[in-house]
């Protein structure tokens, strides 16, 4: 599968934010990570439904929303969600998994299921004719520079081989959580191919094009 990075937004600094869109195309950015943070399901808040509106408004970049807010299914109508972007909902989060991906779909957008580091791989086999990516969390979410979960590298590796071993190899897997240059090389050889990259790789230093090549050639 294509190699894709899809940079954390709540780690841009929002006082650049046109030049930083500007260099993302510039470099073939694939997506845009949007975190949703309720401050119930994580303990922070963060980003919200307006901000994905203005991105939307700024550039063709699709999204990648990142749903981590309890009973997801009663927001998703207030996002600005179409054909080209990702949204992913937690299994952990609702007990209408299925409805919530259906609403996703609905809106021509794609379908994911995130999983929280402890949450087994078996969460998922109800849905798998639903969904498009899975997203294999490396770090409990809630807050950005937490150290890599080192568990999480042979999960990423078993998701890879359960949707190919159920017929689902199409189904991508996307990594969120201490993708550092280090980190990523291994997610990517695990079987990841959308990294969401933070403050320990594109937003690090001050060349952010540089950071966006190097991360390139480490998950090649």
């Amino acid at each position: 599968m294509k190699k894709q990075i899809s940079p954390s937004m709540m780690c841009a600094d929002i006082a650049e934010i046109k030049s930083t869109l500007k260099t993302f195309e510039e470099c073939g950015i694939e997506y845009l990570h949007i975190d949703i943070m309720d401050g119930a399901f994580v303990p922070n808040f963060t980003l919200g439904p307006d901000y994905c509106k203005a991105l939307k408004k700024m550039t063709n970049i699709p999204l990648d929303i990142h749903l981590m807010v309890e009973k997801p299914e009663r927001f998703l109508d207030i996002f600005p969600i179409g054909f080209g972007d990702y949204v992913a909902v937690h299994v952990e989060s609702t007990p209408h998994l299925q409805r919530a991906l259906a609403m996703i779909k609905a809106k021509g957008a794609k379908a994911m299921v995130a999983i929280n580091p402890a949450t087994p791989i078996s969460a998922l086999d109800y849905v798998l004719p639903d969904i498009d990516g899975v997203l294999v969390m490396t770090v409990n979410p809630g807050f950005a520079g937490q150290k890599l979960v080192p568990q999480t590298l042979e999960k990423i590796q078993q998701v890879r081989a359960y949707l190919d071993r159920k017929g689902y190899a199409h189904v991508e897997i996307e990594v969120d959580g201490n993708v550092s240059f280090e980190n990523a090389t291994k997610m990517s050889t695990a079987g990841a191919n959308i990294f969401v990259a933070g403050t320990s790789s594109v937003f690090t230093g001050t060349d952010m094009a540089g950071n966006i090549a190097k991360l390139r050639e480490a998950v090649l």
